[in-house]
């Protein structure tokens, strides 16, 4: 028989074997991939702790995780219910707290458990924890422990959440898996999908069925809604961006600060937030230049001696740190350091313009919310192909990129001297953020629908 025949007569078995070799190869592929994942991590587990020697950050984040099963163990209430967030850092915790808010209204018995990734967001929040034993509302906060098989199962088993929520894109594949094995209630916050993550990635596809942890996706937008639902996900709602909602509450409160008053002294006032040494760079070169043409206050990210102290030497004019403001009669100074955390989101409260750091290099735009919500125009760098919220101020002519110091001069030398120009665009920031607030309430509303 030729072999013309032999296909004819036998296609379909033929094809039948071809699928099920390349299901298998598949899947043994999977396999391998998933392999790797917890041999990185079981390896990581063991090289961290030497790294630790070499960086403070890397010693505060191996050391808060060295007794944290011992803290969960002291720390919770086994009488009271227990409902976990996890948040990589203080910016996704931020994002997650309107949610963290609204459920424990919605559920005042139940304890809240709250767990970082990062040393930047458990070192500043764990003084928020309550550690006084069993009380309504009761928050604990701690590391999460390293994403291994082994790890996942002891904090289950400890915590025994019965709800659990992730923000943003925190997608831990054992500890997922965990919780859907014990078909636990899983939610992912204000989450973003784009084909650059490696669940579309051919060495990725093994983290995909982690995903089916999750009863419900709330998405930040409807780009993430496509992507997810190129994956077979349908459980899915475009809620928006739950930092709309944290970032509007600002308004209700108090912003008063009678020192930044005292400093301003009627000028219009520049505030400068979260700022790297790059940003920096061009910032003071403006001020040194400009220093008659308003007041300048600069929140740098890093609060660390030795950098505010380079900060300072790079300023011509008077300068003064907060630390150091007592005794000294503020509205003689041009610029004012706040070398202190907690403070920011007031102070933009007197900013006339803005600036927010960490898009002019790698390491990421930092909050532009927060100056939006209180109708102020907005210069960053230009990295912000992965902030969406920035990408679409900046279509609507209410926030501003620069690539370098003529350009910050200039855009920044036109809103201070066009005020029309500076309403204008302040308006549209502020617009914003009224205009797409709800995303907490969308995700309380299906929390007592399926209560």
């Amino acid at each position: 028989m030729c072999i013309t025949d032999y296909v004819m007569n036998h296609g379909k078995n033929t094809k039948s074997v071809c699928c099920s070799q390349c299901i298998l190869r598949q899947s043994s592929i999977l396999a391998i991939m998933h392999f790797l994942y917890n041999f990185t991590i079981t390896v990581l587990q063991w090289v961290l702790p030497v790294s630790s020697f070499f960086s403070k950050k890397m010693r505060l984040f191996v050391n808060g995780r060295r007794k944290v099963f011992e803290q969960l163990e002291r720390q919770l209430d086994k009488d009271k219910l227990v409902i976990w967030f996890h948040a990589a850092s203080l910016g996704e915790y931020e994002q997650g707290l309107p949610v963290m808010e609204g459920v424990q209204k919605q559920y005042p018995n139940c304890q809240l458990l709250i767990t970082f990734f990062s040393p930047s967001g458990y070192e500043v929040k764990k003084k928020d924890a309550f550690l006084s034993g069993p009380r309504t509302g009761a928050k604990i906060i701690a590391y999460l422990p390293l994403d291994t098989a082994a790890n996942a199962r002891r904090f289950l088993d400890i915590a025994r959440p019965v709800m659990s929520f992730f923000v943003k894109y925190e997608f831990w594949p054992n500890y997922l898996n965990e919780l859907k094995k014990r078909k636990h209630r899983t939610f992912l916050l204000s989450g973003i999908f784009r084909e650059q993550q490696a669940f579309f990635k051919s060495y990725g596809k093994w983290m995909v069925s982690s995903l089916n942890a999750f009863e419900y996706f709330f998405l930040q937008d409807e780009s993430s809604s496509k992507s997810l639902s190129q994956l077979g996900f349908s459980n899915q709602l475009v809620a928006g961006d739950t930092r709309f909602d944290r970032v509007s509450k600002q308004l209700t409160i108090n912003n008063k600060l009678d020192f930044v008053e005292v400093f301003i002294d009627n000028s219009l006032c520049v505030v400068c937030g979260s700022t790297w040494p790059e940003g920096d760079t061009v910032i003071t070169s403006f001020i040194n230049d400009n220093n008659r043409m308003a007041k300048y206050i600069i929140a740098p990210h890093e609060i660390r001696a030795d950098k505010i102290a380079r900060l300072k030497q790079r300023l011509d004019v008077k300068t003064v740190l907060y630390s150091e403001k007592e005794g000294k009669d503020l509205k003689n100074y041009d610029v004012l350091i706040l070398d202190t955390i907690g403070l920011l989101s007031k102070v933009y409260n007197y900013a006339d313009v803005a600036y927010v750091g960490g898009a002019l290099g790698n390491t990421g735009l930092h909050n532009i919310l927060e100056p939006a919500t209180f109708n102020i125009p907005i210069i960053t760098g230009n990295h912000i192909d992965k902030f969406p919220e920035a990408i679409r101020l900046k279509e609507l002519a209410g926030l501003f990129i620069i690539k370098n110091d003529s350009e910050f001069n200039q855009i920044l030398s036109n809103l201070l001297l066009d005020s029309k120009f500076r309403t204008q665009a302040g308006a549209i920031t502020g617009r914003f953020v009224s205009s797409n607030t709800g995303a907490t309430q969308s995700v309380i509303e299906y929390l007592e629908k399926h209560s």
